[in-house]
């Protein structure tokens, strides 16, 4: 047991800084879980549409619709 203690502690020192996206991807990558992809991106441009609706360009989005 205090084998596999150190093993993470020391992959734990080892890894380096990484930004939500890239762990993201590395995710998707190594655990084969590409499904998700098409989910994310739908929540992402929802969101930017949210955001953009309670800006100016509201009157250009609502035409598209």
């Amino acid at each position: 047991m205090e084998d596999q203690d150190d093993k993470f502690a020391e992959i734990a020192n080892a890894s380096h800084e990484q930004s939500f996206l890239s762990e993201l991807v590395e995710f998707l990558r190594f655990n084969k879980k590409w499904w998700l992809a098409p989910i994310l991106v739908a929540l992402l441009l929802l969101g930017a549409l949210l955001m953009l609706s309670s800006t100016a360009a509201a009157p250009f989005i609502y035409t598209l619709f």
